[in-house]
């Protein structure tokens, strides 16, 4: 809670602990992300609260979309393209250290309130 307090800015997360070679991040969410892969990892994701959905994209193009709400968990799996999208709230995530927010390629221009980061440290 105090992280989070901490900044306004939306997906821009803030690193709020390491493990192993494992970032633990935090982040506020509100409208949409940007497709994209992240193609050696997967991303898990526990909304913290709010609502937090993520688009899939198959690999045959048909999409699907996970709708999760506070203290549901996901993990995108590595390879799998997606877009995340909220109404508002606030995620943790567990990344390896290094990893991009938007991925290791994403579709289109980055929208104003995406943040390409590797995570920011908490000040």
């Amino acid at each position: 809670t105090e992280a989070l307090a901490s900044f306004e800015d939306v997906y821009s997360p803030r690193i709020v602990a390491r493990m192993n070679d494992y970032d633990v991040r935090v982040a506020h969410t509100l409208g949409d992300h940007v497709w994209h892969v992240h193609e050696d990892t997967d991303e898990f994701f526990l909304v913290l609260d709010g609502r937090f959905d993520i688009a899939l994209r198959a690999a045959d193009g048909t999409e699907s979309t996970v709708e999760l709400r506070k203290g549901d968990t996901f993990v995108v799996p590595k390879g799998t393209e997606h877009k995340p999208t909220s109404t508002g709230g606030s995620i943790l995530m567990f990344e390896p250290s290094g990893t991009s927010s938007t991925g290791d390629r994403h579709e289109g221009e980055l929208p104003g309130n995406v943040d390409s980061t590797t995570g920011h440290e908490l000040t």
